[in-house]
This record gives C-alpha cells, structure tokens and sequence, in this order.
C-alpha cells in the first residue's frame, strides 16, 4: 500500500468494516448499560484525554445526541478545581495518575451514573485511575479503546492494568498498533485511523440508546442543532431538567 488520499480511504475502509463486524454485540451491550443509566436518571459522563477527547465530543453536548450527557476534560482541573493553570503545559499530564481522582470528584458524579471513557491505547495513568475510581464507586463503565494497541503496549499506570480491565464492555475501535496504517518509505507510518472509527462506535451506541427509549414508549432527550430555527429553545429546555449535572462549558 502506497501513502496517497485513495491508500488511507482504503485502509480506513478496512479498519471500518471490521467494527462493523465484530462490534454489534458490544454496542448492543454498551446502549444497554446507557439507556438503563438514563432510565433511571443518571447521566452519561464521558471522559477522554488527547485526541480521545474529541470522542467525548460526540457523546456529549451536540447535535443529534443524548442531552442527559457530561464532558470530562483535564482543564477541569484548572476551571473547576482551583489548579493553576500552569498544570496544563504539561505534555505527560494525562500520564500522571495523581490527579485521576480529583477529576473524578470534580466529575460530581450521581450513582445512577454510566461512564464511558476513551483512550486508544487504555495505558496512561490519569485514564487507568480515573477508570479504577468509577468501578470502585460502584458504576458501569464502558470503553472505546484499541484492544491491539493496548495488549501490545506495556501500562503506564503503577498497577499494571490497563483501560480495558475495568470496563464492563470494551469497544474496540480496531485501529492498529500506533494507531496509524500507511507506512512511509523512511520509516515511520501516516493516516491515522481510531478518531473516526471511535466515532463510528460513539454514534452507533447512541443509535441504540435512542433504539431502546423509542421501544420503552419513552420520548428520547435528544438535541437539535442549535443552528436551526427553534434549536435553542427546544435544548435549554431539555437541558432544564439536568441542571447542575451536564455542564456545556469549555
């Protein structure tokens, strides 16, 4: 395989038709945890460092989504937790498991809370702690993560573990090793694959959330854009009902 535009459609295209074929059970499985978590009136928090937090975004706070939906970011450390905001200079501040659980408690998670946290590798110590800390506090967890990638790659976290041995339902977004599959002539590869295959899975587990609330004969919370005639008002209002628990801040 050659590094042209046409060369990563097609080994995307790869990477895409494996999820499709191999997750269905897991997604099945993931919207069942969620849509009982709303049910019972929690909400779907959502946490994700690097460019795993660009996943978080299509799970929480956009178009066409859940609205009972919250976004966990490391900046909530400064924003909320009163850390200055020199932290975030920081290149290997997602690998620094001691600030895990202070961002969990800024989380203010309720117990009926689902969480699902993403990370390509599942290896640094801020994702691996923070993932201990929500099973350790008794909720459902979900993972979007590469199972290749992981297994292959020693964890950075003191106990060893990895993402995935926390998680109720591992989603794999079946991206490789590195994450990216064109190899170059001097070494070194290009074309990364799991911020849109991690996206595929997010918007299929929705799919199916929304699936199970229609069958339950409920009224899913869904948002319009806000860029459309009446969008706002219908998700401020929507929103209303999960004041204090969804933040739609930076």
């Amino acid at each position: 395989m050659g590094v042209s535009a046409d060369d990563y459609v097609a080994a995307l295209r790869g990477v895409l038709d494996q999820v499709t074929a191999t997750q269905n059970e897991a997604v099945a499985a993931a919207a069942d945890l969620i849509a009982a978590g709303l049910t019972r009136g929690g909400v779907l928090q959502a946490f994700g460092t690097g460019h795993s937090e660009a996943l978080t975004m299509e799970l929480a706070g956009r178009a066409g989504g859940l609205v009972p939906t919250n976004r966990i970011a490391l900046r909530d450390l400064v924003l909320r937790g009163g850390e200055p905001v020199e932290l975030l200079s920081s290149d290997k501040l997602e690998r620094d498991p001691r600030i895990a659980r202070k961002l969990f408690a800024l989380s203010d998670p309720d117990p009926r809370d689902v969480f699902v946290i993403a990370s390509q590798s599942g290896i640094n110590g801020s994702i691996v702690e923070f993932a201990a800390a929500v099973k350790e506090s008794g909720h459902d967890l979900v993972a979007i993560t590469s199972t290749r990638h992981s297994t292959a790659t020693p964890s950075r976290h003191p106990s060893g573990k990895r993402l995935l041995d926390f998680a109720d339902v591992v989603l794999d977004n079946c991206s490789p090793h590195g994450d990216s599959m064109l190899t170059l002539p001097s070494g070194g590869s290009v074309g990364a694959a799991s911020s849109i295959s991690s996206a595929l899975l997010a918007q299929m587990v929705v799919a199916e959330v929304v699936r199970r609330q229609i069958d339950a004969g409920e009224v899913p919370p869904v948002y319009l854009s806000a860029n459309v005639p009446g969008g706002d008002e219908h998700n401020h209002a929507l929103e209303s009902r999960y004041a204090g628990r969804i933040r739609r801040g930076a």
